[in-house]
């Protein structure tokens, strides 16, 4: 495979147009199918374990739902935008009877839980075909965290398209992190960022309007179904936010209006204490836990999507990021906070839980993120010079050892490094060290720049992946096969 700089990527990006094209063939089916979409199913939109064990039906199909007050014909779980919310406590028994409804090939993948990449638990080289069904089963291990969790679809060479057709929704793990009094009596909000592309029918728009190979993103943004709803502070002064980036490209830059965030867990669990931020960047599958305190004058904040620059290719319809004509260069109002009296703030954990420093590595890898052309497949996205084959195993590693990866980005966009089934720690960037420890599952990896990460690998061998999460990226080949030699 052949690596490319800057100039001949520019180029060259017009000749991976054949991969947009028939990419957007596949999404043409599916946009086409939305006319006869069935209406909404009347199903709970939270279901929770009892008994140790977590069990639902759930369907992936066209569904006619609501954005706001416009009718649009998405992706979805049972029926719902986002999908119905789990929740489950360590140790519990996780039962899912999944239904492919799709006229694609698809399967589950439950983003961030340390569990199985095996069987029927989370294996994403399962295929389950249209019109068939799979049981999804596994156990959640006494010592997980607590923590917030999602599923969405990762059948390869599908993933962005049903991604970005709505399908996600989150696994919550309740656990200690949630009986700290402080942020026990926050109350507590999920907001679910999804981005849409639909015509003025309410239909999917066919990806030959977008491009695909920077990362498709939408004009319509909503916070769990809603384009900028509105949340309220509770009479005790404090909220809780979990915050997930369900989108398959967009970044967001958030910002509310007067008022810092305190910043509890990422997307691996508990910080050590909390830590105050002017703004959070969640970049596509990470996730955070926020509080907020009621401390400003009464009245209403706007919650704001600041700027951000993540890359581009170039000129003409590759180089737009995501729909043309969108403008990068202001925010966008996400949502509306308000408070209408005076409200004595709550006070803030002064600890959280811990998170202990991890032994020195056996090993030092280094993983270069880039782009070139394949033959006959146009421009694609590499790991370390290739492109990825299912069939290959990228990388060997030993159960119950410790590694560091060196993430290398020299290519011309940012890319969110995602790795399945273990958290890792952010070790450095730049050779400069992490002002503060926390467990991830993804990690930014801005162009030009050099992430190391620490990853034990825990429990389970087995096959898994790494990969780009815009997931565009991923099924345009930025992904490499795992093997966990037990």
């Amino acid at each position: 495979m052949k690596n490319i700089n800057r100039r001949q990527f520019i180029t060259l990006a017009a000749a991976g147009a054949g991969t947009a094209v028939a990419a957007s063939w596949i999404w043409e089916r599916v946009s086409t199918s939305q006319l006869s979409a069935k209406p909404a199913i009347d199903l709970p939109k939270l279901h929770k374990s009892n008994n140790g064990l977590l069990e639902i039906n759930l369907e992936a199909s066209n569904r006619a739902v609501k954005l706001g007050d416009k009718q649009a014909y998405l992706l979805t779980y049972n029926g719902q935008i986002p999908a119905p919310r789990l929740e489950a406590k360590p140790g519990d028994t996780v039962r899912i009877h999944f239904t492919n409804n799709l006229s694609q090939p698809t399967n589950l993948h439950y983003h961030g839980l340390h569990i199985p990449p095996t069987g029927n638990a989370d294996n994403v080289f399962l295929s389950i075909e249209p019109g068939e069904s799979l049981n999804y089963e596994f156990t959640i291990p006494s010592n997980h965290c607590a923590g917030t969790f999602w599923y969405h679809p990762h059948r390869h060479g599908f993933v962005a398209e049903q991604l970005f057709g709505g399908l996600a929704g989150l696994l919550i793990v309740r656990g200690e992190l949630d009986e700290i009094p402080e942020i026990k009596a926050a109350k507590e909000e999920f907001l679910v960022l999804q981005d849409f592309a639909v015509d003025g029918e309410g239909r999917l728009m066919s990806s030959a309007h977008m491009s695909i190979m920077t990362g498709r993103e939408g004009d319509v943004i909503t916070i769990n179904g809603d384009p900028n709803p509105s949340f309220s502070f509770p009479a005790k002064g404090m909220v809780r936010w979990r915050i997930l980036n369900a989108s398959t490209s967009r970044f967001y830059r958030l910002s509310l209006e007067n008022h810092p965030f305190y910043l509890i867990a990422t997307e691996g669990g508990a910080l050590t204490e909390p830590v105050e931020i002017s703004e959070l960047l969640l970049t596509p599958g990470q996730r955070a836990e926020v509080l907020i305190k009621a401390d400003q004058k009464p009245g209403k904040y706007r919650l704001l999507n600041l700027p951000y620059d993540r890359g581009a290719m170039g000129m003409g319809m590759m180089g737009t990021r995501g729909m043309m004509g969108r403008n990068d260069d202001t925010s966008t109002v996400l949502a509306t906070i308000n408070y209408g009296s005076a409200i004595k703030p709550a006070s803030l954990p002064k600890k959280l839980l811990k998170i202990p420093a991890l032994p020195e590595p056996r090993q030092v890898r280094r993983f270069e993120l880039n782009h070139g052309m394949a033959p006959g497949m146009g421009m694609v996205f590499l790991i370390n010079g290739q492109s990825y084959q299912h069939e290959r195993i990228d990388t060997q590693v030993k159960l119950n050892t410790v590694e560091d990866w060196e993430i290398v980005n020299t290519g011309v966009m940012d890319h969110p490094f995602h790795l399945h089934v273990n958290h890792f720690q952010i070790i450095s960037r730049n050779g400069q060290p992490e002002p503060y420890p926390a467990w991830k599952d993804t990690v930014l990896v801005p162009r030009g720049e050099t992430i190391r990460i620490r990853v034990p690998f825990r429990n389970f061998a087995g096959r898994t992946v790494y990969h780009c999460h815009i997931l565009d990226h991923e099924d345009l080949g930025m992904m490499g096969t795992l093997a966990i030699q037990g």
